[in-house]
């Protein structure tokens, strides 16, 4: 999902958000385009006590992945890591793992192919998702593996706006009814 270009909440202002699941209760996603910059990898498997199997250290770059939960680490990866009873099968190519499994893995010599870690997620309850859609402040675009683990987090969402054929300086946030 992409902010219009309108978005009145400033937490979601440009953001990117990678919908992880969606259904009548609720839906869940995270921020793909907010590094954390004050916080490297390194210094996160400090903190959780891991050690790396390599070296040097990766240097995943650590997101704000949304308000909720800000504490919990949750990685967004490719399925050639798949761990029974820890990730959450999204789709074909993407899944989601909140555990210190999936971190260890970034830090080894088999890591997943792709992968992207964020602190905290975001969430919305029963039919918000849908309301905030209808009244234009999100727009949907199909996920690709440059807009979901690419690394140039300031320019996803004007390349997300582009992939569906959005000008931004053009865009209306007045929702209409035919």
């Amino acid at each position: 999902m992409i902010a219009a270009p309108g978005m009145s909440d400033p937490r979601f202002a440009r953001t990117l958000i990678f919908m992880c699941a969606h259904d009548v209760r609720h839906a869940i996603g995270l921020v793909i385009n907010q590094p954390m910059h004050a916080l490297e990898f390194s210094a996160l498997l400090r903190q959780l006590n891991l050690k790396a199997s390599i070296d040097p250290i990766p240097d995943y770059p650590v997101l704000s992945g949304g308000p909720v939960e800000p504490e919990r680490g949750f990685a967004l990866h490719s399925l050639d890591y798949n761990k029974k009873g820890e990730t959450l099968k999204i789709c074909d190519r993407f899944g989601m793992s909140a555990s210190t499994e999936i971190v260890q893995a970034m830090a080894s010599a088999n890591p997943p192919d792709k992968c992207l870690l964020a602190l905290g997620l975001s969430s919305w309850g029963a039919g918000q998702i849908e309301q905030e859609i209808e009244a234009n402040a999100w727009l949907v675009c199909d996920a690709d593996n440059e807009l979901v683990f690419g690394r140039s987090f300031d320019k996803k969402w004007e390349q997300a706006m582009a992939k569906i054929g959005v000008d931004p300086d053009r865009f209306s946030d007045t929702a209409g009814h035919a």
